[in-house]
């Protein structure tokens, strides 16, 4: 029989929507809180795991509580739980449970999170067994993560039977603190074995490049000229090409890292926003929200820029949607594809 180890960081993604950029530190859980965030790993867990009972043969060695168990107890599925949790749980315990887990002769480790989570595993079983991500987290910039919770579980039930082979996949990480002052430094961790399954896992993220600048400025102009009205309100994603297309809005220090809402005559309405001050900004309001994808990756949506939520989305409508990206950018991308992972499996078909 085959067995799966199932461990999910039960605050993974918290500081998303409300425009925190990660949930590493008990401070900076506590203000996501207070500011109304809700946990995100539990639903990508158990979009996960709804797919397994389909498919016998599988036994699951869990996480005790929230960090697994909770979720698969209310899915109605057989399980062997390692290791109870407390209420609050922190990095400690994600090492701790990933090193029990591993012990049970599991063919394959599943966790639910971020790069932090990411991190943890790594330090926790380094290239002892085969890992797969669910991405959960902010910051997914590693490439030992599925698109989505979907892919995942068709990844896993590939690999179990023996269709796919193992690769050293990397795992990145940022310093939140500087990322949350808009500096982006990403260092490799190491490296997790992953199953090797292309079309189904993501890329790490790749840095943009200098030689994109003229790109960038040109995409500015075209849209100065053409898209610019100045009673549409402009929800900015990250990233440097919107912030040259801010510059022509009238935004002088764009939030790089963040989300800034301008409206077309210049005036900023926000800056480094969150989902519920997004909605209320765009409400009754002709909007449209500019993205750009991650270089390497191609998500344009659910990675780096959830306070931009399928309620956000909704509101405005798909069709103001526009997404930016240079030449360079997009001829970076293999497979050359841009991917939405929102968190609602509707609004990405």
């Amino acid at each position: 029989m085959a067995k799966i180890g199932f461990i999910v960081n039960p605050i993974a993604g918290m500081g998303g929507v409300v425009g925190l950029k990660g949930t590493d530190g008990t401070m900076v859980l506590q203000e996501a809180v207070r500011r109304g965030a809700i946990p995100v790993s539990p639903k990508r867990a158990k979009e996960f795991l709804s797919i397994l009972p389909k498919n016998p043969g599988i036994s699951l060695v869990v996480a005790g509580g929230r960090m697994g168990a909770d979720i698969a107890r209310e899915l109605g599925l057989e399980f062997v739980s390692v290791n109870s949790v407390g209420v609050e749980t922190t990095r400690t315990d994600t090492v701790r449970i990933a090193r029990s887990i591993a012990k049970h002769g599991i063919d394959v480790l599943v966790f639910v999170g971020g790069d932090g989570t990411a991190r943890d595993v790594l330090e926790a079983v380094g290239a002892s067994v085969t890992v797969l991500g669910v991405p959960a987290g902010v910051k997914v910039y590693s490439s030992v993560f599925a698109i989505n919770p979907r892919t995942a579980a068709n990844i896993v039930l590939e690999f179990l039977n023996g269709s796919t082979e193992t690769v050293k996949g990397e795992v990145l990480d940022i310093d939140e603190s500087e990322f949350r002052k808009g500096h982006l430094a990403i260092s490799l961790k190491g490296y997790l074995l992953t199953p090797q399954r292309g079309g189904l896992m993501q890329n790490p993220k790749a840095p943009s490049v200098a030689s994109d600048t003229e790109d960038m400025e040109t995409i500015a102009d075209y849209f100065e000229q053409e898209l610019i009205d100045p009673s549409t309100v402009y929800v900015l994603g990250p990233g440097l090409t919107v912030d040259r297309i801010a510059t022509r809005l009238g935004v002088t220090k764009k939030t790089l890292l963040g989300v800034d809402v301008v409206r077309g005559d210049g005036t900023i309405l926000g800056l480094d926003v969150s989902e519920a001050q997004i909605l209320s900004l765009v409400k009754d309001s002709k909007a449209r929200i500019i993205v750009s994808p991650i270089g390497g990756q191609g998500f344009f949506l659910g990675r780096g820029n959830q306070q931009i939520s399928p309620k956000v989305i909704r509101s405005v409508g798909v069709d103001d949607l526009v997404i930016v990206a240079t030449k360079n950018k997009i001829g970076m991308l293999w497979p050359r594809r841009l991917l939405v992972d929102s968190g609602d499996p509707d609004l990405d078909e």
